[in-house]
Protein backbone atom coordinates (compact mmCIF):
# COMPACT_ATOMS: atom_id res chain seq x y z
CA UNK A 1 0.00 0.00 0.00
CA UNK A 2 1.38 3.53 -0.36
CA UNK A 3 2.56 4.58 3.14
CA UNK A 4 2.95 8.36 4.41
CA UNK A 5 6.40 8.66 5.34
CA UNK A 6 6.54 7.41 8.87
CA UNK A 7 8.31 8.30 11.75
CA UNK A 8 10.96 5.64 11.13
CA UNK A 9 11.69 7.33 8.27
CA UNK A 10 12.32 10.41 9.66
CA UNK A 11 14.92 9.31 12.24
CA UNK A 12 16.89 8.08 9.30
CA UNK A 13 17.33 11.45 7.53
CA UNK A 14 16.25 15.11 8.86
CA UNK A 15 13.42 15.27 6.68
CA UNK A 16 10.33 16.87 7.70
CA UNK A 17 7.21 14.47 7.28
CA UNK A 18 5.35 16.67 4.58
CA UNK A 19 8.38 16.25 2.77
CA UNK A 20 7.67 12.47 1.80
CA UNK A 21 4.97 12.03 -0.17
CA UNK A 22 5.41 8.44 -0.99
CA UNK A 23 7.22 5.62 0.43
CA UNK A 24 6.35 2.00 -0.61
CA UNK A 25 8.42 -0.93 0.36
CA UNK A 26 5.41 -3.24 -1.07
CA UNK A 27 6.10 -5.56 2.17
CA UNK A 28 2.33 -5.34 2.70
CA UNK A 29 1.48 -6.78 -1.33
CA UNK A 30 0.91 -4.38 -4.73
CA UNK A 31 -2.06 -2.20 -3.99
CA UNK A 32 -3.43 -1.59 -7.35
CA UNK A 33 -5.63 0.62 -6.38
CA UNK A 34 -3.01 2.78 -5.10
CA UNK A 35 0.10 1.11 -7.67
CA UNK A 36 -2.16 1.31 -10.98
CA UNK A 37 -0.93 -0.06 -14.26
CA UNK A 38 -0.41 2.21 -17.36
CA UNK A 39 0.01 1.34 -20.45
CA UNK A 40 -1.55 4.07 -22.80
CA UNK A 41 -2.81 3.34 -26.28
CA UNK A 42 -2.28 -0.54 -26.15
CA UNK A 43 -0.31 -3.30 -24.66
CA UNK A 44 0.22 -6.85 -26.13
CA UNK A 45 2.39 -8.70 -23.55
CA UNK A 46 3.73 -6.36 -20.94
CA UNK A 47 2.82 -7.78 -17.25
CA UNK A 48 3.13 -6.65 -13.90
CA UNK A 49 3.61 -8.63 -10.67
CA UNK A 50 4.22 -9.04 -6.90
CA UNK A 51 7.30 -10.92 -6.60
CA UNK A 52 7.76 -12.45 -3.66
CA UNK A 53 10.82 -14.77 -4.66
CA UNK A 54 13.43 -11.29 -4.68
CA UNK A 55 13.87 -8.01 -2.96
CA UNK A 56 15.86 -5.27 -2.28
CA UNK A 57 14.87 -5.15 1.10
CA UNK A 58 12.15 -7.06 3.05
CA UNK A 59 10.58 -10.17 0.72
CA UNK A 60 8.83 -8.50 -2.20
CA UNK A 61 8.77 -6.28 -4.94
CA UNK A 62 7.13 -5.60 -7.79
CA UNK A 63 8.11 -7.53 -11.32
CA UNK A 64 7.78 -5.74 -14.80
CA UNK A 65 7.90 -8.18 -18.07
CA UNK A 66 8.10 -5.77 -20.77
CA UNK A 67 7.91 -6.97 -24.24
CA UNK A 68 9.57 -5.99 -27.22
CA UNK A 69 7.90 -2.79 -29.47
CA UNK A 70 6.48 -0.16 -28.31
CA UNK A 71 2.93 -2.14 -27.74
CA UNK A 72 4.87 -4.56 -25.42
CA UNK A 73 5.10 -1.90 -22.96
CA UNK A 74 3.80 -1.90 -19.32
CA UNK A 75 4.30 0.50 -16.47
CA UNK A 76 2.76 1.15 -12.91
CA UNK A 77 3.02 4.19 -10.71
CA UNK A 78 1.23 6.95 -8.66
CA UNK A 79 -0.36 10.11 -9.25
CA UNK A 80 0.92 11.31 -5.73
CA UNK A 81 3.55 13.55 -6.96
CA UNK A 82 4.22 16.60 -4.89
CA UNK A 83 3.91 20.25 -6.40
CA UNK A 84 6.96 22.07 -7.10
CA UNK A 85 10.40 19.98 -6.91
CA UNK A 86 9.64 16.36 -7.56
CA UNK A 87 12.36 14.26 -6.32
CA UNK A 88 12.26 9.96 -7.05
CA UNK A 89 14.17 7.68 -5.39
CA UNK A 90 13.93 3.52 -6.63
CA UNK A 91 15.90 0.64 -5.58
CA UNK A 92 15.77 -1.18 -9.07
CA UNK A 93 17.04 -4.14 -11.04
CA UNK A 94 17.09 -4.96 -14.70
CA UNK A 95 17.72 -8.67 -16.14
CA UNK A 96 19.54 -7.44 -19.36
CA UNK A 97 22.03 -4.57 -20.13
CA UNK A 98 20.94 -1.46 -22.14
CA UNK A 99 21.77 -2.38 -25.45
CA UNK A 100 22.12 0.60 -28.08
CA UNK A 101 18.42 0.75 -28.88
CA UNK A 102 15.78 3.43 -27.21
CA UNK A 103 14.09 1.93 -24.10
CA UNK A 104 12.12 3.57 -20.81
CA UNK A 105 11.93 2.13 -17.09
CA UNK A 106 10.50 5.65 -15.82
CA UNK A 107 7.89 7.38 -17.89
CA UNK A 108 5.86 10.72 -16.46
CA UNK A 109 2.86 12.35 -18.07
CA UNK A 110 3.75 15.92 -18.86
CA UNK A 111 1.47 18.22 -19.51
CA UNK A 112 4.31 20.85 -20.36
CA UNK A 113 4.85 19.20 -23.68
CA UNK A 114 1.39 18.88 -24.71
CA UNK A 115 -1.54 16.31 -24.45
CA UNK A 116 -0.34 12.81 -23.94
CA UNK A 117 3.14 13.64 -23.94
CA UNK A 118 5.86 12.15 -21.71
CA UNK A 119 9.27 12.68 -20.20
CA UNK A 120 10.84 9.24 -19.97
CA UNK A 121 13.94 7.85 -18.67
CA UNK A 122 15.69 4.93 -19.95
CA UNK A 123 18.58 4.15 -22.05
CA UNK A 124 20.24 4.03 -25.81
CA UNK A 125 23.81 3.48 -27.11
CA UNK A 126 24.31 1.59 -23.70
CA UNK A 127 23.86 4.56 -21.00
CA UNK A 128 20.96 6.27 -19.14
CA UNK A 129 19.15 9.08 -20.55
CA UNK A 130 16.77 11.20 -20.65
CA UNK A 131 14.10 11.69 -23.33
CA UNK A 132 11.52 14.49 -24.34
CA UNK A 133 8.64 13.01 -26.34
CA UNK A 134 7.46 16.20 -27.78
CA UNK A 135 10.65 16.85 -29.74
CA UNK A 136 13.04 13.31 -29.22
CA UNK A 137 15.80 15.58 -27.61
CA UNK A 138 18.08 13.73 -25.56
CA UNK A 139 20.05 14.08 -22.18
CA UNK A 140 22.63 14.06 -22.86
CA UNK A 141 23.45 14.43 -26.55
CA UNK A 142 24.18 11.24 -27.97
CA UNK A 143 27.41 11.83 -29.58
CA UNK A 144 30.57 9.89 -28.07
CA UNK A 145 31.49 12.83 -25.65
CA UNK A 146 27.41 13.00 -24.39
CA UNK A 147 27.71 9.06 -23.56
CA UNK A 148 31.10 9.72 -21.68
CA UNK A 149 29.21 11.72 -19.91
CA UNK A 150 26.54 9.41 -18.37
CA UNK A 151 26.66 5.42 -17.08
CA UNK A 152 25.41 2.25 -17.90
CA UNK A 153 22.77 0.47 -15.65
CA UNK A 154 24.18 -2.98 -14.16
CA UNK A 155 22.39 -5.99 -15.26
CA UNK A 156 21.27 -8.51 -12.45
CA UNK A 157 21.99 -6.53 -9.20
CA UNK A 158 20.15 -3.93 -7.53
CA UNK A 159 21.20 -0.36 -7.69
CA UNK A 160 19.80 2.77 -6.23
CA UNK A 161 18.54 5.13 -8.93
CA UNK A 162 17.19 9.09 -7.58
CA UNK A 163 16.59 12.17 -9.94
CA UNK A 164 15.50 15.20 -9.03
CA UNK A 165 12.92 17.71 -11.29
CA UNK A 166 13.05 21.66 -10.50
CA UNK A 167 9.99 23.93 -11.26
CA UNK A 168 12.67 26.25 -13.23
CA UNK A 169 13.31 22.67 -15.64
CA UNK A 170 16.45 21.92 -13.21
CA UNK A 171 17.12 18.14 -13.54
CA UNK A 172 20.15 16.29 -11.35
CA UNK A 173 20.27 12.66 -11.35
CA UNK A 174 22.24 9.57 -8.94
CA UNK A 175 23.37 6.54 -9.31
CA UNK A 176 23.85 4.50 -6.11
CA UNK A 177 24.28 7.86 -4.57
CA UNK A 178 26.80 9.04 -7.49
CA UNK A 179 25.52 12.17 -9.26
CA UNK A 180 25.45 11.53 -13.11
CA UNK A 181 27.14 14.60 -14.66
CA UNK A 182 25.91 14.40 -18.21
CA UNK A 183 22.02 13.72 -16.66
CA UNK A 184 22.17 17.23 -15.12
CA UNK A 185 20.65 20.56 -16.45
CA UNK A 186 19.32 24.00 -14.87
CA UNK A 187 20.60 27.33 -14.10
CA UNK A 188 23.65 27.76 -12.64
CA UNK A 189 24.58 24.13 -14.20
CA UNK A 190 27.43 23.67 -16.89
CA UNK A 191 26.67 20.81 -19.18
CA UNK A 192 28.34 20.72 -22.62
CA UNK A 193 26.66 17.78 -23.31
CA UNK A 194 22.96 19.16 -22.86
CA UNK A 195 22.44 21.02 -25.99
CA UNK A 196 20.07 19.58 -27.24
CA UNK A 197 17.74 19.05 -24.16
CA UNK A 198 18.27 22.84 -23.61
CA UNK A 199 17.19 24.37 -26.89
CA UNK A 200 13.74 23.73 -25.89
CA UNK A 201 12.65 26.06 -22.96
CA UNK A 202 10.17 23.60 -21.69
CA UNK A 203 9.79 23.26 -18.59
CA UNK A 204 8.70 19.54 -16.87
CA UNK A 205 5.63 19.18 -14.68
CA UNK A 206 4.93 15.56 -14.53
CA UNK A 207 1.37 14.87 -13.55
CA UNK A 208 2.42 11.53 -12.57
CA UNK A 209 5.49 8.91 -12.32
CA UNK A 210 5.42 4.79 -13.68
CA UNK A 211 7.69 2.37 -13.33
CA UNK A 212 8.23 -0.15 -15.77
CA UNK A 213 9.20 -0.84 -19.58
CA UNK A 214 9.00 0.57 -23.39
CA UNK A 215 11.02 -0.41 -25.92
CA UNK A 216 10.61 1.55 -29.33
CA UNK A 217 12.84 -1.41 -31.41
CA UNK A 218 12.94 -5.53 -30.31
CA UNK A 219 14.45 -5.21 -27.17
CA UNK A 220 12.47 -6.62 -24.35
CA UNK A 221 13.62 -7.04 -20.35
CA UNK A 222 12.39 -7.53 -16.54
CA UNK A 223 12.74 -4.80 -14.15
CA UNK A 224 12.17 -4.94 -10.92
CA UNK A 225 11.25 -2.06 -8.25
CA UNK A 226 11.31 -1.72 -4.94
CA UNK A 227 11.27 1.03 -1.91
CA UNK A 228 10.36 3.51 -3.78
CA UNK A 229 10.05 7.48 -2.14
CA UNK A 230 8.51 10.32 -3.61
CA UNK A 231 9.37 13.43 -2.00
CA UNK A 232 9.72 17.26 -2.07
CA UNK A 233 13.43 17.45 -1.40
CA UNK A 234 16.07 14.48 -1.48
CA UNK A 235 15.51 11.39 0.02
CA UNK A 236 18.52 9.34 -0.33
CA UNK A 237 19.78 5.62 -0.71
CA UNK A 238 19.33 4.98 3.10
CA UNK A 239 15.84 6.20 4.13
CA UNK A 240 12.94 4.38 3.93
CA UNK A 241 14.02 0.82 3.50
CA UNK A 242 16.71 2.00 1.21
CA UNK A 243 20.10 1.08 2.99
CA UNK A 244 22.43 -0.70 0.62
CA UNK A 245 23.13 -4.63 0.87
CA UNK A 246 25.88 -5.31 3.45
CA UNK A 247 29.33 -5.69 2.30
CA UNK A 248 30.21 -9.14 0.40
CA UNK A 249 33.09 -10.82 2.47
CA UNK A 250 33.98 -12.06 -0.38
CA UNK A 251 36.08 -10.62 -3.74
CA UNK A 252 35.82 -12.62 -7.09
CA UNK A 253 39.29 -12.96 -8.52
CA UNK A 254 38.69 -13.06 -11.61
CA UNK A 255 36.34 -11.39 -14.62
CA UNK A 256 32.77 -12.77 -14.58
CA UNK A 257 30.26 -12.04 -17.95
CA UNK A 258 26.73 -11.06 -17.12
CA UNK A 259 24.28 -10.36 -20.13
CA UNK A 260 26.82 -10.43 -22.61
CA UNK A 261 28.82 -7.47 -21.28
CA UNK A 262 32.56 -8.78 -19.38
CA UNK A 263 33.15 -7.30 -15.98
CA UNK A 264 36.91 -7.03 -15.05
CA UNK A 265 37.58 -7.07 -11.33
CA UNK A 266 40.59 -4.69 -10.33
CA UNK A 267 43.04 -5.11 -7.85
CA UNK A 268 41.19 -4.73 -3.95
CA UNK A 269 43.91 -2.12 -2.23
CA UNK A 270 43.49 -1.34 1.50
CA UNK A 271 43.45 1.97 1.78
CA UNK A 272 45.79 4.55 3.44
CA UNK A 273 44.52 6.47 6.46
CA UNK A 274 42.22 9.21 5.57
CA UNK A 275 42.69 8.25 2.28
CA UNK A 276 39.35 8.96 0.45
CA UNK A 277 37.51 5.94 -0.55
CA UNK A 278 34.65 5.27 -2.74
CA UNK A 279 31.22 3.36 -0.97
CA UNK A 280 30.12 0.04 -1.86
CA UNK A 281 28.04 0.27 -5.37
CA UNK A 282 29.92 3.51 -6.28
CA UNK A 283 31.79 5.03 -9.37
CA UNK A 284 35.72 4.24 -9.01
CA UNK A 285 36.90 4.77 -12.27
CA UNK A 286 36.46 5.42 -16.08
CA UNK A 287 37.69 8.20 -18.36
CA UNK A 288 37.06 11.61 -17.29
CA UNK A 289 36.19 10.25 -13.62
CA UNK A 290 38.33 11.94 -10.61
CA UNK A 291 36.44 10.77 -7.87
CA UNK A 292 37.99 7.92 -5.36
CA UNK A 293 39.43 4.79 -7.04
CA UNK A 294 40.03 2.94 -3.79
CA UNK A 295 36.67 0.86 -2.97
CA UNK A 296 35.53 0.70 1.07
CA UNK A 297 36.56 -2.48 2.45
CA UNK A 298 34.66 -6.02 1.61
CA UNK A 299 34.16 -4.58 -2.33
CA UNK A 300 37.08 -4.03 -5.23
CA UNK A 301 36.64 -1.96 -8.18
CA UNK A 302 34.97 -3.60 -11.28
CA UNK A 303 35.67 -1.83 -14.79
CA UNK A 304 32.38 -2.16 -16.96
CA UNK A 305 33.59 -0.63 -19.39
CA UNK A 306 35.95 2.16 -20.80
CA UNK A 307 34.03 5.14 -19.15
CA UNK A 308 32.41 3.23 -15.67
CA UNK A 309 34.17 1.03 -12.99
CA UNK A 310 31.76 0.78 -9.75
CA UNK A 311 33.09 -0.83 -6.57
CA UNK A 312 31.28 -4.20 -6.13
Amino acid sequence: MVRQAALAALALLPLSLGQVTVSEDFEGGWDESSWPTYAPDCNQGGRVSLDTSTAHSGRNSVRVDGAGGYCGHMFFGTKNVPNGDIYVRTWLKASRAFTDAHVTFITMPDPAQGTNKHLRIGGQNKILMYNREVDDATLPDLSPQGVASSAPLPANQWVCFEYHLGPDGSIETWLNGNPISGLAVGPGVSNPNGGQWQRSSIKPRPTAVYFGWESYGGDSNTFWYDDIAIGSSRIGCESGGGSQPPASTTSPSSPSTTAGATTTFLTTTTPAPNEPTQTKYGQCGGNGYAGPTLCAPGSSCSKLNDWYSQCL
